[in-house]
């Protein structure tokens, strides 16, 4: 049994309160303890509290733990509980709420995986955009050291996974289902090469087939295993939304990418932003800096294209600034414009010329023009013949011809070399002056070089 299936954490309350085998002796008695009742009848009504009671002794009747661990061997998986050696120690921090136990499948150890990760959330329906910022995050975070967490479905957690992938680096696929229960089905061959390189986990036993609530209670493992949540695409009826609310109720990191404001794809990251519950993050360098360690994962900083505009003094520049592009202005009024002395300005003035900046006019200075010139070829290249490479003997014997040629000649048929005079279409022959010419093709005139 697992704490979130109902929907509450009153099975985590008891199991914390009074340890599992107590918990399970009082359901198969379907009776609690007087104490335990009492402190949940100032929380529920006590009619609520039978009624899930109920619900949990019919479960536990159902229930077969045996058989689930022998399928669970069977298909290699282990199942982990609070205090194993793989337990992921912050999935403490859900209280309550914390998962009873968890099956896992797969080669990488899972508390060590989730040391530094990074949960990559999204819509399923996601766009190209989505897909490849998803993909283009995974790269980047696996190629830093950090593990990608996510839930393995369409769009964008399984583009995520395969960037992961691709910078070979483990990956974790938190599953709404069985590790034995591929979902979505075309999902096989990804789910295969994560359980080679990183791990599958589920808190449901093998066999157990995904509902639309399971995914909604799967959330909160995403966001407790890792250090922090980016939502790359998300609706603003998105399921990542309630990742994105489980890892804020968690105190944990969350982000949000920015997208195009007229996709519906991207409204539910920008409400986060406009909300500003999210940080905005472009890269995977600014997620690692936002969950990373201070002064160790900075993320470099952002410049503009330097320009040779940028090595000029202050005073050069309000100089520069000064100088008319047309026309022409004397030293003096530069001087005014700029509000620098006479000698400051006729300093700058020599350097700028100098410096190809600026041009003396019959009316004083102005801004040097620069025109972008484009080289025209003579109106008789067309008549040159084509220079010969440098390594090129011109006296050695042609290439031989080619099995085009051979089998042109077995059957009797005249090559290109062999071409009778006069007009064909579409056919191109080298006269002696050693330019191609087209003859009788439409739309081209007669005598145009089309070398």
């Amino acid at each position: 049994m697992r704490a979130a299936d109902v929907g509450d954490t009153i099975m985590g309350r008891l199991v914390a309160q009074y340890g599992a085998a107590s918990a399970v002796e009082a359901i198969r008695a379907r009776t609690l303890p007087a104490d335990f009742v009492a402190q949940e009848a100032e929380q529920e009504r006590p009619t609520a509290l039978t009624t899930r009671l109920k619900a949990w002794h019919a479960r536990l009747a159902a229930a077969n733990p045996a058989a689930d661990l022998e399928a669970g061997e069977k298909t290699g998986a282990r199942l982990i509980i609070p205090g194993s050696p793989e337990w992921p120690t912050q999935l403490d921090q859900l209280g309550p709420s914390r998962p009873l136990g968890l099956w896992l499948h797969g080669r990488a150890d899972l508390r060590f995986s989730c040391l530094t990760s990074v949960a990559v959330v999204g819509a399923r329906s996601a766009t190209a955009y989505g897909v490849h910022i998803a993909a283009e995050f995974g790269v980047g975070l696996s190629e830093s050291g950090w593990t990608v967490v996510s839930g393995g479905a369409f769009g964008v957690d399984s583009a995520a996974h395969r960037g992961a992938l691709a910078a070979g680096s483990p990956t974790v696929v938190v599953l709404a289902c069985g590790v034995d229960v591929c979902y979505p089905s075309s999902h096989d061959t990804l789910f295969a090469a994560v359980r080679d390189q990183g791990v599958v986990l589920s808190e449901c036993p093998p066999g157990v087939h995904p509902t639309r609530a399971r995914f909604l209670i799967r959330n909160r493992l995403i966001a407790a295993l890792a250090r922090g949540t980016v939502v790359v695409e998300a609706a603003l009826r998105s399921g990542a939304l309630n990742t994105a609310a489980h890892t804020l109720s968690l105190n944990r990191h969350l982000a949000a990418i920015p997208g195009p404001v007229t996709s519906r794809m991207s409204a539910g990251c920008h409400r986060l932003l406009r909300e500003r519950k999210a940080v905005c993050v472009t890269s995977p360098e600014e997620m690692i800096e936002l969950v990373g360690v201070i002064g160790d994962d900075l993320a470099p900083q952002s410049r503009a294209p330097a320009v040779p505009r940028d090595k000029l003094s202050e005073s050069t520049k309000r100089v520069l600034d000064s100088i008319p592009a047309r026309g022409g202005v004397g030293p003096a009024s530069i001087a005014v414009a700029a509000g620098l002395g006479l000698d400051a300005t006729l300093s700058a003035l020599g350097g700028l010329a100098a410096a190809g900046y600026i041009e003396r006019s019959p009316d004083g200075w102005r801004l040097r023009k620069r025109t972008t010139s484009y080289r025209k070829a003579s109106d008789s290249a067309a008549l040159e013949r084509p220079p010969i490479a440098e390594d090129t003997d011109p006296t050695q014997d042609p290439p031989y011809p080619d099995e085009d040629d051979l089998a042109r000649r077995e059957d009797g048929l005249p090559g290109p070399e062999d071409d009778p005079p006069g007009p064909k279409h579409g056919r191109r022959r080298e006269d002696e002056r050693g330019f191609s010419e087209q003859e009788c093709v439409p739309g081209v005139k007669r005598g145009h070089a089309l070398g």
